[in-house]
């Protein structure tokens, strides 16, 4: 089995009911789910959109990083997720933040996520989960890449 942490976040429709729909629909090949909280965030780059209601889970599974990655992407279209412009709304984003420590990268797919120190959208409920998680990358734990997070903005 391989831990894995995933980030959710909608802004279209019943946020906080897609959230939750997408952790059941998760739960066929992660198990020992657990949850952050949810938190809303305004959205990134294309401002002009509806706040975001984000969290992150932790769990297990023995899909291999690539097949997680197509049942991630087949989860999103089940829940409607429809193709627009990139940063735009959207239905249900699901990210593969970390699994294990595992340093990967393919044409479709970068583990850890490359943008994860960026964003204190995915920070702030990681940290609710697991302060003391080590990136493998940085070699700093998420609670201190939130900290620099906050502190430089």
């Amino acid at each position: 089995m391989h831990t894995v942490f995933l980030a959710l976040g909608s802004n279209i429709g019943n946020k906080k009911n897609t959230i939750n729909q997408a952790i059941s629909y998760l739960e066929r090949h992660v198990t020992d789910i657990k949850s952050a909280k949810l938190y809303e965030t305004k959205p990134m780059y294309f401002e002009d959109q509806d706040i975001f209601v984000n969290t992150v889970i932790k769990g297990q599974t023995k899909l291999s990083p690539q097949e997680l990655l197509a049942f991630v992407k087949l989860t999103e279209r089940e829940l409607g997720r429809k193709e627009r412009f990139r940063n735009g709304p959207r239905e249900i984003d699901i990210d593969i933040l970390f699994y294990d420590q595992l340093i990967y990268e393919s044409i479709n797919l970068v583990i850890p996520h490359p943008r994860i120190n960026e964003r204190t959208f995915v920070l702030q409920p990681f940290v609710d989960l697991d302060p003391d998680f080590m990136h493998p990358v940085i070699n700093k734990t998420v609670k201190e890449l939130l900290a620099e997070l906050q502190k430089n903005t």
